[in-house]
């Protein structure tokens, strides 16, 4: 089993970022609170629990971009980088590879770290957040940056981002009972894939390959109101947006890959095995946020995938063949 979207905050990274964070910036509070986001011994342990089972590592939030400014961004993403290739060196039993972060805030800076992780670190893909400085995922400024993990065959990881200070109406100044993250996050990653596919960037760029968390959020669930709302503003209000897509929406949002994070959630991946297929699912548990530091997350989408009502051959393909092919392993 490769789980594709697990979350570290390797040590010596983990502490850069607290030293350089701002006030209030409670990254202590969560290296309490889940020791095994940055303890390998604790990581470890937890795995022992599950036979076959490694790790895929990505950076955990915030998006260094979000925080810091460019030099310092790029600072801490090298850090973080290095770290991540030392780990997958150092334990190839528990990790079978990493995934790098860039200074998303400097494109100039982000090409250059992306060229070193791929060629000196041997890291797999880059993880971009939906929301880049304020900014979309489909903003033309990192279309190089598109072009280059096209030519270079490997994927994206698109990680939500959503704050508490965004509130959930206008005349208030907080979001409240954590609306913020548990629906947020999957409206954020359902805008970002609606983004990409009508900036035409699935065209500009053929063959690149984007890995959305929670399973393709909102579009599996809505496949037909989707379809029906592009259908109707062709046919009726003539939408400009729609004439330079060269095949219907419904065929780009079915290019996207889609991870298995749904806590746990049987149906939900069977709604996304309806719309995208085995082909397009890959085994990934979001761990370690959960009260069980992760056990939870890793022993629940185990189960879940396993009552699919799909071939078996397919379940292996969500639990490690497609990975291996997606990160060229």
């Amino acid at each position: 089993m490769l789980d594709i979207f697990s979350h570290i905050l390797p040590a010596k990274y983990s502490k850069a970022l607290a030293r350089k964070a701002p006030a209030g910036f409670h990254l202590d509070n969560l290296n309490r609170a889940l020791p095994t986001i940055t303890r390998l011994e604790d990581r470890f342990r937890l795995m022992d629990k599950y036979d076959g089972y490694r790790q895929v590592l990505t950076i955990a939030s915030p998006s260094v971009e979000s925080v810091f400014s460019p030099d310092d961004a790029l600072e801490l993403a090298r850090l973080a980088n290095d770290e991540l290739a030392d780990l997958v060196v150092k334990h190839p039993d528990r990790f079978a590879a990493g995934v790098a972060i860039l200074p998303m805030n400097d494109v100039d800076q982000a090409l250059q770290e992306l060229d070193r992780v791929i060629k000196d670190l041997n890291l797999k893909g880059i993880q971009v957040f939906t929301s880049i400085g304020g900014r979309p995922m489909s903003s033309a400024e990192f279309m190089p940056i598109y072009k280059k993990m096209a030519q270079v065959d490997l994927p994206i990881w698109i990680h939500p981002h959503r704050t508490h200070d965004r509130p959930d109406y206008q005349d208030e100044t907080m979001s409240k009972y954590l609306i913020y993250s548990l629906f947020g996050w999957p409206y954020e990653t359902t805008a970002a894939m609606t983004r990409l596919v009508f900036s035409g960037i699935l065209d500009e760029c053929p063959g690149i390959k984007f890995l959305t968390h929670h399973c393709g959020a909102m579009v599996p669930y809505f496949r037909e109101r989707i379809s029906q709302f592009y259908e109707d503003a062709d046919q009726l209000l003539h939408a400009q947006f729609l004439k330079k897509l060269q095949k219907p929406p419904l065929d780009y949002f079915g290019m996207f890959y889609n991870d298995t994070a749904v806590s746990g959630n049987t149906s939900a991946l069977m709604c996304a095995y309806s719309f995208c297929g085995a082909g397009r699912m890959l085994f990934g548990t979001d761990m370690p946020f959960d009260a069980q530091m992760g056990d939870f997350l890793i022993r629940e989408t185990i189960r879940s995938i396993h009552e699919m009502d799909i071939p078996e051959s397919e379940k292996q393909d969500i639990f490690e063949h497609n990975a291996r092919r997606l990160l060229n392993l």
